[in-house]
């Protein structure tokens, strides 16, 4: 017997200035199914779902939502109608505590006061349902990036919706909070809420997923039940062709030592990091969420003031006090969080590309040469292959995937001699990723030392030639990646060191 139709789109269609995002799209969504909905970046995946949130406004097709035709004008008529997002890009106020946030607009009220009682009751019994143990009082600029997306989903939870949309939900969460999601997922299937799950992590699909709907370019590609499909088949119905290999034969040439740290630590965050680096080689960085991976490449970039230990960049000692200074030195970090550290959405994709090098294309020392700024821009728009109609194209318009690789651009455009790359690929398709994995065999090519860090360890493992195991703020230890596998880098990233 089929399950009933929560949702129906047909036809879709949205146009922006210079693109069309979407063309003539249909999708559906039964009563308890986890429905996936693939996608390179930039195939219209998110844009489909704001449509359906009434963020943007449709310009030809149907939405039906229980049976019913609707036109939402805004996100507050989605929400009354049972509809609840989790945004890819989170979309928290720093400065409110974690209850303040879950159930902003929401709250119940003793006259024009909150009753902040019974906020944080409710907000407990939500994390609870979770099953994760954040505080509802703290400030959501105090919490790293796995828990502000656990904020995220229980403020979505919180709404008691029966359609809930989940945009890369677990791309910023550790393997047991993952585990956590899927669980709850189960539990809400249970309970008959219908769920579209967009991810870029294909196991994922497999794992909890009832069928597929891909799109590419921005068109309806096919539906496909997940018992009846495998990844090589989503990957070319994604991607247009195969890819034979996901991850390409990196070729290592290591020479000199370019870098070394010596008993490096700050204050609550790293503890005595000792390690070198040397050219064309990349140096692997693996660990749990926490563990001090990203706040090991900040120290290194300059971002924390208060440090021990010694830098020492091609055999001499360097100071780095800032990431300025890391920079004129030609080294390069790209942030896991390309949204607040990465990019100003505001601007233009040739203005993020160029700001790091403003002074290499003035005029007299004055003014900006736009006629070199714009040949900036699209050399690494065609090299990297960034989806935008123009350089001049505002970077909060494009794909989180072509975000990231705008980013990249900036980074690259400063001629880099040590690249440290901060969970690259993070809500990457997996054509991108491809891409990315290339350009890192570029880099090393070129004599550019890389250090990557990644929670994907299959990422690890088949790009990096060394790779260091974090736990706890402390390096646990050294592994050859040609003799390693996950079971030796878990063993070090949960505290038992290597012999």
């Amino acid at each position: 017997m089929a399950k009933q139709k929560v949702l129906e789109m047909k036809n879709i269609t949205k146009t922006f200035p210079g693109v069309k995002a979407l063309d003539k799209v249909n999708f559906s969504l039964e009563k308890g199914e986890v429905h996936a909905l693939l996608g390179e970046n930039g195939a219209g995946k998110s844009t489909l779902m704001k449509v359906l949130n009434g963020i943007h406004k449709r310009d030809e097709g149907e939405i039906i939502v229980k049976g019913e035709p609707v036109e939402f004008e805004n996100t507050k008529e989605a929400q009354n109608a049972g509809l609840a997002i989790i945004h890819q890009e989170l979309e928290l106020i720093p400065y409110l505590n974690v209850a303040e946030n879950i159930f902003l607009g929401r709250e119940e009220r003793n006259g024009v006061f909150i009753n902040y009682k019974k906020l944080y009751q409710q907000t407990e019994e939500v994390l609870d349902l979770l099953g994760v143990n954040i505080d509802p009082r703290a400030q959501i600029k105090d919490l790293n990036i796995g828990s502000q997306q656990m904020v995220e989903i229980a403020k979505a939870v919180s709404q008691d919706a029966d359609i809930l949309v989940m945009d890369e939900p677990t791309s910023s969460l550790t393997n047991q909070e993952i585990e956590i999601l899927f669980e709850l997922i189960e539990r809400l299937k249970e309970q008959e809420i219908a769920i579209v799950y967009i991810s870029h992590r294909l196991e994922e699909v497999f794992e909890i997923c009832d069928r597929v709907t891909v799109l590419r370019d921005g068109q309806f590609v096919g539906e496909v039940k997940t018992s009846e499909t495998n990844e090589d088949e989503l990957i070319k119905m994604m991607v247009g062709r195969t890819i034979e290999d996901r991850f390409p034969e990196m070729n290592f040439a290591p020479a000199d030592e370019i870098l070394r740290v010596k008993n490096l630590s700050v204050p609550d965050q790293i503890v005595n990091a000792s390690f070198s680096l040397k050219k064309g080689e990349i140096l692997g960085i693996a660990g749990l969420m926490g563990s001090g991976r990203t706040e090991l490449a900040k120290a290194i970039f300059g971002v924390f003031k208060e440090k021990t230990g010694e830098i020492f960049y091609r055999g001499n000692r360097l100071k780095i006090n800032s990431p300025a200074d890391a920079i004129d030195n030609g080294i390069y970090y790209l942030s896991e969080d390309r949204k607040e550290e990465g990019l100003i959405l505001g601007l233009s994709v040739a203005d993020n590309i160029s700001i790091s090098v403003l002074k290499t294309i003035l005029n007299a020392n004055t003014f900006i040469d736009s006629a070199a700024e714009k040949e900036l821009a699209e050399k690494y728009i065609k090299d990297l292959n960034i989806k935008t109609p123009s350089e001049k194209q505002l970077v909060k318009n494009l794909s989180g995937g072509n975000q990231q690789k705008v980013v990249i651009s900036k980074l690259l455009s400063t001629r880099p001699e040590v690249v440290i790359f901060d969970e690259p690929t993070r809500g990457i398709d997996v054509g991108a990723k491809r891409e990315i994995y290339n350009l890192m065999q570029d880099l090393i090519d070129e004599g550019v030392a890389v250090i990557l860090i990644s929670s994907e360890l299959p990422e690890i493992l088949n790009l990096s030639n060394r790779i260091l195991v974090m736990h706890e703020k402390e390096i646990m230890g050294e592994l050859d990646a040609a003799e390693a596998d996950q079971e030796a880098i878990m063993k070090l990233a949960t505290g038992r060191r290597s012999q």
